[in-house]
């Protein structure tokens, strides 16, 4: 089946769209992409997030026009992907949509909302659209996230050692495959959320991000600052667990700032790196981890990298690339790949990832413009994934 996965992370910069050919053998699924696609926002619509991003106030007037503003956007990352990617046919696509809000108290997920409406999607493609794939797990007592907890333990089952997957977007996520244990996935803490907050912050929004990591490399980590940081109970709290911007965001920051005053900006990016490199280090210190398998725009940053080396030293670290999976579209695929599962009837989430009751299938079936009709389910769920060779486009 061609499938394609649309997706946009915490940090709303942009819609990654990937392509791949999925076909089920007997355990093993067989995944050979086709290529992927960044499709920037449009301003506006970056705009319209970021003011309606908590802890901003709003209303149901901003949120329905970012649902229809943000279906609008995927979609036409969709139509791009199935002309420039599929040659024009496609049997699904898996849209993860954008997360607004992940509702957590005391540890417990209550609620996640993703919007971007998935009519849209199908009405421009015509093709049936997978959506809203965290909210059966979190109704089954899971944390909703991190889901490429799945996908991460079919690519590294068999790796030697115990291989972690780290996905560095707006929140760092891992994924754990331990020999003779369940996989374990969770959030570790921020990546580049706090570091874009910081960045857009102290250039009166003039810079998204800070590029190539140059000002963190300029800055000299502040320890008082990063001691007051590493203070926040998340990081002591026992995985299962996520986060999302709802905690980490610039007020609260700020605070961190107030309580220790850092005048240099680039001593607070440099810091921030640091936070991120400790965090990291210290849950794959904690699960035994021996190597590591880096993707997301995080990877990109060459102090973060340098300072999770630093951090974790004797650990090998190397890109999703080694592995056949293109960094950059490694959670675009990932959601492709629980949409197949989906559309077999397949569960899609780990509980002992996501700490839910029980595996269950994901989502919701928007159809396209024909009548709907599923593959048979399948009666083998997939133990491998393995990466054929890449089309050429």
């Amino acid at each position: 089946m061609r499938v394609i996965g649309l997706m946009s992370g915490t940090s709303y910069d942009a819609i990654e769209a990937a392509a791949a050919d999925l076909t089920l053998d007997g355990d093993t699924l067989w995944l050979r992409p086709l290529g992927h696609l960044s499709v920037p926002y449009p301003d506006e619509v970056r705009e319209l997030i970021a003011a309606t991003l908590p802890p901003a106030a709003t209303s149901t007037a901003a949120v329905c026009a970012l649902d229809t503003r943000v279906g609008q956007a995927f979609a036409a990352a969709a139509v791009r992907a199935l002309g420039e990617l599929c040659g024009g046919e496609a049997g699904l696509v898996v849209s993860h949509g954008q997360t607004m809000h992940h509702w957590v108290e005391e540890g417990t997920v209550r609620g996640t909302l993703q919007l971007g409406q998935p009519a849209w999607i199908a009405e421009a493609t015509g093709v049936p659209v997978v959506s809203d794939l965290r909210s059966r797990d979190v109704a089954a007592g899971g944390q909703g996230a991190p889901l490429v907890g799945m996908t991460d333990a079919l690519l590294l089952r068999g790796l030697p050692g115990v291989p972690a997957a780290l996905n560095l977007g707006g929140i760092a996520n891992v994924t754990v495959v331990a020999p003779g244990a369940e996989p374990l996935a969770f959030d570790t803490g921020p990546a580049n959320a706090l570091l874009d907050a910081a960045v857009g912050h102290f250039t009166g929004g003039a810079a998204a991000y800070d590029e190539d990591g140059r000002r963190a490399a300029a800055g000299r980590v502040s320890p008082a600052l990063l001691k007051v940081l590493l203070d926040d109970p998340y990081y002591r709290r026992a995985a299962p667990k996520s986060t999302g911007k709802e905690h980490f965001h610039l007020p609260y920051l700020q605070r961190a700032l107030a309580a220790v005053p850092t005048p240099e900006p680039d001593d607070v990016l440099a810091t921030l790196a640091r936070l991120t490199a400790v965090t990291v280090a210290d849950a794959c210190r904690a699960h035994g981890v021996t190597g590591l398998v880096v993707s997301g725009g995080g990877a990109r940053n060459p102090v973060l990298m340098r300072m999770l080396g630093e951090e974790l030293p004797g650990v090998g670290l190397r890109p999703s690339d080694d592995l056949g999976v293109p960094s950059d579209a490694k959670e675009a695929l990932a959601f492709a790949v629980l949409g197949f599962l989906t559309v077999h009837g397949l569960p899609g989430a780990l509980p002992s990832g996501t700490g839910a009751r029980r595996a269950t299938l994901l989502g919701s079936i928007t159809p396209g413009r024909g009548p709907l009709r599923l593959p048979e389910p399948a009666t083998t769920p997939p133990r491998l994934l393995r990466v054929a060779e890449s089309a050429s486009h």
